[in-house]
């Protein structure tokens, strides 16, 4: 009985999955007779290093190799030359090392010395697969240098590594003589493609929640995702099902995140202690289950955004639905998206105690107890609602208080204003419609105009206060200054396009600003000028005196200056 992962594997460059770029390159340098003399593949495990290099062998070996309807670089995967590579067996031509076990400098001596001779027939290749190469040591490397810098003809060097950095640290000069192929790791849904293909063409009835969960546990690696469909298929008779895979694997139930959502959810403290106590006899892995819980209100944060979540069962994604916010009937059900964000938030934070605490089920228990009792975000109109009206905003004549629109603004704890005694204004989202541009309509939006200003620039909010609009003519705006202060000039010269912005954004012409001074008459708001940090300090602290008389009892009294 052969293992799956032997014998599924690929045969042709084209069979490899995900690795199209290798594949491709590959292919065309054999088919082009521009065959390197050294590569280096660097990747994870299980994604196809090992098994490219052999097709590669296979291709620069092969029988049919130029035969009319042959694809051009691929190997026939069915001639003996191919059969006896794939399959590993005897060959003189080419050679599969473990670095792992052949790593001293005499190994590497005599490869070197094993290379010097042709092979064994004329117009085929010497193929040395050099496995784990970031095992060999540096007096090994040191030996291989100048094979590799003058390499006997036709003769081919293939290094594959999972840690490529560490060959950069022992043997730098060697990376400058080989091409480097880097492998990517295979996603989830490849792996449960092939796995389906492999069980149909097995004769294997697998669910696809199966599917799924062995292509997630395979962590990226095809080999391992066919390596488990065989330790799952020896584990008894029947179909492949979900339930088979979390028990060969041990991997921890769906309903034990159904429940960590509940709990979180609903803020139910009390229900960590007795779900930590359920994993622990269970005897689950308590780091998974927290990678596991990561994993899971990522996608409930993907669903809320308006992605689709992948890898999981049915099972579960039907948990995800129900607890995102909107849910599916349109009623949250508590867990929107800024509040998932500030749980992860908590997770990264804890993730270094978890990785090193002495007391994992202590950590694990303070996790979920921050995640079920951590403050819930809020709309501010349900504030404002609450409140019975806006903020800086007086009921009008037959307004009752709290009857407006505000738009809804998330807010998170972490974007509060440090000062509580200072409210901020809230201006609504959406601004009045665009008209024409006139004195009347302009001085009428004026102090809407001054608010956002605040919003966008304290200093251009700041400046605006010491104004008044002058006039409007043919698309220009005046504003006229109501101190002499130069500095304010400058300041407002600086911020002009800004202002010009701020003002167009209500209007259906185009809008250009003018300054006009008390002394100095008009002059454009386009004008460079040079505004010093200093004097810009000194006017936003003598503005901030004038809007506050207990600050600025406290300047003279303490002798403050502003810093920020």
């Amino acid at each position: 009985m052969i293992a799956l992962a032997r014998k599924y594997r690929p045969k042709k460059f084209s069979d490899l999955l995900v690795q199209d770029h290798v594949a491709a390159a590959l292919r065309g340098a054999v088919a082009g007779n521009r065959v390197a003399h050294g590569y280096l593949f660097a990747g994870p495990r299980g994604v196809g290093k090992t098994t490219a290099a052999r097709i590669l062998a296979m291709a620069l070996n092969c029988e049919r190799r130029g035969a009319a309807g042959a694809p051009a670089g691929e190997p026939c995967g069915e001639c003996d030359s191919c059969t006896r590579i794939w399959t590993g067996a005897a060959n003189l031509d080419v050679v599969e090392l473990d670095a792992a076990s052949n790593r001293g400098v005499d190994d590497a001596r005599d490869l070197r010395e094993r290379a010097m001779y042709a092979a064994s027939a004329e117009g085929r290749h010497k193929v040395y697969i050099v496995d784990e190469a970031h095992m060999l040591t540096r007096e090994a490397w040191n030996a291989l240098l100048k094979i590799l810098e003058e390499p006997p003809s036709r003769v081919v060097f293939v290094f594959a590594t999972t840690e490529p950095q560490k060959i950069a640290q022992s043997a730098a000069p060697i990376l400058s003589r080989l091409q480097r192929f880097d492998f990517r790791r295979i996603g989830p849904r490849a792996i449960a493609d092939r796995l389906r293909h492999v069980a149909t063409a097995e004769g294997l009835a697998a669910d696809d929640d199966a599917l799924h969960l062995i292509a997630k546990s395979a962590d990226g690696g095809m080999r391992d995702g066919l390596s488990i469909l065989d330790q799952v298929v020896s584990f008894g008779e029947g179909p492949v099902t979900a339930v088979r895979v979390r028990e060969v694997l041990g991997l921890i139930s769906d309903d034990v995140y159904g429940e960590l959502l509940r709990l979180v959810s609903e803020r139910d403290p009390k229900a960590v202690f007795p779900l930590v106590e359920r994993l622990v006899h269970a005897g689950a892995d308590l780091g998974e289950f927290v990678a596991g819980a990561g994993e899971v209100l990522r996608a409930v944060l993907l669903g809320n955004l308006g992605g689709k979540p992948e890898g999981f069962t049915e099972a579960m994604l039907a948990l995800i639905e129900r607890y995102r916010s909107p849910g599916p009937s349109g009623t949250p059900l508590g867990l929107p998206a800024p509040d998932v964000v500030r749980l992860l938030a908590v997770l990264s934070e804890m993730e270094p105690q978890l990785r090193s605490s002495g007391n994992t089920r202590l950590t694990v228990e303070l996790l979920l107890l921050r995640w079920a009792m951590m403050s819930r975000t809020v709309e501010l109109e349900a504030v404002i609602k609450a409140l019975g009206e806006r903020p800086g905003e007086r009921p009008g004549k037959g307004e009752q208080p709290g009857k407006g629109n505000p738009a809804p603004v998330l807010r998170d704890a972490a974007s509060v204003p440090p000062s509580p005694a200072v409210p901020r204004a809230v201006s609504p989202a959406v601004p009045p419609e665009q008209g024409p541009l006139t004195l009347d309509r302009l001085r009428a939006l004026w102090p809407r105009i001054v608010e956002d200003a605040r919003a966008q620039s304290p200093m251009l909010g700041a400046l605006l206060l010491v104004t008044e609009v002058a006039g409007v003519e043919a698309g220009a705006v005046t504003i006229r200054l109501l101190d002499t202060n130069p500095v304010h000039a400058e300041g407002l010269a600086r911020q002009g396009e800004a202002l010009a912005r701020l003002v167009g954004r209500f209007f259906t012409e185009a809008v250009r600003v003018k300054l006009q001074g008390p002394e100095s008459g008009e002059r454009s708001a386009r004008r460079p000028g040079r505004l010093t940090e200093e004097g810009a300090r000194a006017e936003r602290l003598k503005t901030l005196r004038a809007q506050d008389p207990s600050l600025n009892a406290a300047v003279d009294a303490l002798d403050l200056e502003l810093l920020e």
